[in-house]
């Protein structure tokens, strides 16, 4: 599917010039390549943590939330995933552990949506790399920015959103057993 929507790039018009084309193998060269390249991979990394069962691996060393407060669950869900999108992209992260987060829920007998929307929100923390997101890999290829502006600025924007999230979420209302 990526490769017909990048051919057609190749093929739509740009509206500018006659005859221009919204790409051209000129534009194509000047493409940052290694940083598509790093997006590709964390595509990858996902698919491969679902087929080799990485998935089920994780969700056994996570039964030790069994019981565990709220004020527990919520930060442990978000730091695993905000973990997590820093090396794939937070749409992959997402997709890899909603149905990892519901089969846990389960297992550990609390509400899907604790684990869930902590696993979501935490997938969408990716601050601290390029690959996380494509504003990241945006503003990397730009060359002004550095991994450790990103860290640095990152890293507390991070933690900030797990403490507000963790003291939040149980706030949005009853979640039923």
């Amino acid at each position: 599917m990526q490769i017909m929507m990048a051919t057609l790039l190749f093929i739509i018009p740009s509206g500018k010039r006659e005859g221009e084309k919204l790409m051209d193998w000129n534009k194509c060269k000047k493409i940052q390549w290694n940083i598509i390249l790093l997006l590709g991979a964390g595509f990858a990394i996902a698919d491969g943590f679902k087929t080799r069962g990485l998935t089920d691996i994780l969700s056994n060393g996570l039964r030790f939330l069994k019981g565990a407060p709220t004020l527990v669950i919520v930060p442990v869900a978000c730091v695993l995933s905000g973990i997590m999108t820093e090396f794939t992209s937070d749409d992959s992260t997402t997709t890899l552990v909603l149905p990892l987060f519901a089969e846990l829920a389960k297992s550990i007998e609390v509400h899907p949506a604790l684990l869930m929307v902590s696993g979501a929100i935490g997938a969408q923390l990716s601050y601290l790399l390029p690959t996380g997101s494509p504003s990241n890999v945006v503003g990397f290829s730009t060359g002004y920015i550095t991994i450790k502006d990103l860290v640095a600025t990152g890293l507390p924007l991070k933690i900030v959103a797990i403490a507000a999230l963790t003291v939040l979420l149980p706030t949005l209302g009853n979640i039923p057993a």
